[in-house]
C-alpha cells in the first residue's frame, strides 16, 4: 500500500505545474528540433536562460512565465479566501496583472502575453466591459493553466469542480469547446489527485460521475 496521501498528490500537482512552467521558460516555442538541440543540447535536465531574441528573452533560469504568474495569483486567492471567490479573483486580475500589460504579445510578466489575456485586457482596460463580458474566443490552454488549482482544490467535489472551472474559464474564454476541454482536464487531474491511475479506465470513471449528476 502506498504511503502517498491525497495531500502529497495535491502538493505534487501544484508544484509540478510551477516546475514545468519554469523548466519550459528557456526552450519555449521551438518548432525546429535541430535548433532546440543546438541551443540546449540533446536533453534538458534543469532550468535554462531564454536565448536572446526569443520568447521570454531577458528572464533568467527558474523564473515563471505569465502562465505561472497567473497560477500563483489564482492560488493566492484560494488561500486567502479558503475557497474559490470569483470577486476576489477578478479583483486580483484587475490590480495585479492587467496594469502590467499593454495589449501586445511580447509584454508583461514572463515576457509574453497569450491571446486570451490580450483579449481580456482590451475588454477590461480599453473597452471597460464588466467581468462576465470579458471572455473571448481564443483557443489557447491559458484557462487550463490556472484552473488546475481549482481542480486540485475541489478534487473531492466533482460538481463544484465543474462549476468553478466553468465559471473561471468563461472570464477569459467563452468558446464552448475550450470550456469543455478545460473542465475535462480538471476532472482528469482530480482523479489523479485522488489516487486513480492514468490509464484507459479513467474515461469510464468520468462518465459515471456525469451519469451520477
Amino acid at each position: 500500500m502506498s504511503d502517498i496521501t491525497i495531500q502529497d498528490r495535491a502538493t505534487g500537482a501544484v508544484m509540478g505545474a510551477f516546475i514545468g512552467d519554469a523548466l519550459g521558460l528557456g526552450p519555449h516555442w521551438y518548432y525546429d528540433l535541430a535548433e532546440l538541440h543546438r541551443d540546449y543540447g540533446e536533453w534538458i535536465n534543469g532550468y535554462t536562460d531564454p536565448q536572446p531574441g526569443r520568447y521570454h528573452a531577458g528572464l533568467k533560469a527558474g523564473q515563471l512565465s505569465q502562465a505561472g504568474f497567473i497560477l500563483k495569483l489564482t492560488l493566492s486567492s484560494l488561500v486567502a479566501c479558503g475557497q474559490y471567490d470569483e470577486v476576489d479573483f477578478c479583483r486580483r486580475m484587475d490590480e495585479e496583472l492587467l496594469p502590467l500589460l499593454d495589449g501586445s504579445p511580447v509584454n508583461g510578466p514572463g515576457g509574453y502575453t497569450s491571446q486570451s489575456i490580450r483579449d481580456l485586457w482590451r475588454r477590461r482596460v480599453q473597452q471597460k466591459l464588466p467581468w462576465g463580458q470579458s471572455g473571448g474566443h481564443a483557443d489557447t490552454t491559458e484557462a487550463i493553466e490556472r484552473t488546475l488549482a481549482l481542480a486540485v482544490r475541489y478534487a473531492l467535489d466533482p460538481a463544484r469542480l465543474a462549476s468553478t472551472i466553468t465559471s473561471n474559464t468563461i472570464l477569459t474564454q467563452n468558446d464552448d469547446a475550450v470550456v469543455s476541454m478545460t473542465v475535462a482536464f480538471g476532472s482528469v487531474l482530480s482523479l489523479l489527485v485522488q489516487g486513480h491511475s492514468l490509464d484507459t479506465t479513467l474515461s469510464g470513471k468520468l462518465m459515471k460521475l456525469v451519469n451520477d449528476g
